[in-house]
């Protein structure tokens, strides 16, 4: 993998984990989601003026993908309820590259080398136990389900978009139609909450529509080092987020136990090194 590639996604993975943080952390973490959703569909809108539609064959993808996000919203918000944002955010992302990785080998052929496995594993295998080492009172079993089933959505919209964007015949306008799409997804927040969101001070607008432009940023990133490196290698190599997120969440949000969350944090970092050597 590229020095390139491994720049463009762990500034995608810095990113991620500051909005989630910002979700985390907000009183009315559904608007804030609709309001990400809108941080998503201004830039994707302004893009698109620019660039044009994609092809036609990525139609598919970008329908499937907005479908699966709007799972995936919905579960975020019901795990962030339930838990830390350093227990349930690893603990969505953990599961996320076998998925990946295992999914593109079987949708689109594409056979990581064993080293690559290991790094993927090993990636996985650390946000597993960082997630379980932040286990505490405050992160009931039940948390850990909507967690695992955020999981589940990151992966099938990975699958979706990585092998959309190369289907596309032009990165830029799947990645802006794809964020356009997302006035559905605010669209369906907003209706019939519209009290909710004029009680919301101006800063948490404000935060919200900005956290969904980094995310649409960080998202960009990502499609873009997936038409040049395998889809499993990186959704792995992303989910360093998970480390941005650990330390968001015992510095900013005052969560503990420090010292397991960031020593399992080191874990992923040593997976991330081999599947860096590997791919």
């Amino acid at each position: 993998m590229s020095l390139l590639v491994i720049f463009i996604v762990l500034a995608a993975a810095l990113m991620h984990a500051t909005w989630n943080a910002l979700v985390k952390g907000a009183e009315d973490r559904l608007m804030v989601l609709g309001l990400i959703a809108l941080g998503h569909m201004a830039p994707g809108l302004v893009i698109l003026a620019f660039t044009g539609l994609p092809r036609t064959a990525s139609y598919t993808y970008i329908i499937a993908s907005t479908v699966i996000h709007w799972g995936y919203y919905w579960c975020l918000n019901v795990a962030y309820r339930s838990g830390d944002l350093s227990v349930a955010y690893p603990i969505a992302r953990g599961i996320a590259p076998v998925l990946v990785a295992l999914g593109a080998q079987v949708w689109i052929g594409e056979v990581l080398p064993i080293m690559a496995w290991i790094g993927i594993l090993a990636v996985s295998f650390g946000i597993g136990i960082l997630s379980f080492a932040g286990t505490g009172a405050r992160t009931p079993s039940a948390g850990m389900a909507p967690a695992l089933l955020t999981g589940l959505t990151i992966a099938a919209y990975s699958l979706a978009d990585g092998v959309g964007v190369r289907v596309s015949g032009n990165a830029l306008a799947y990645i802006a139609l794809l964020f356009a799409a997302e006035a559905i997804v605010a669209g369906f927040i907003f209706s019939t909450r519209m009290d909710r969101l004029r009680a919301l001070p101006a800063r948490t607008i404000l935060l919200g529509f900005a956290g969904g432009v980094v995310s649409s940023a960080a998202y960009a990133l990502v499609l873009f080092a997936k038409t040049l490196a395998p889809l499993g290698a990186v959704s792995a190599l992303r989910e360093t987020s998970v480390i941005f997120a650990a330390l968001i969440g015992v510095i900013w949000l005052k969560e503990a136990p420090v010292s397991n969350r960031l020593a399992a944090a080191c874990i992923v970092a040593f997976g991330i090194v081999v599947l860096g050597v590997a791919t």
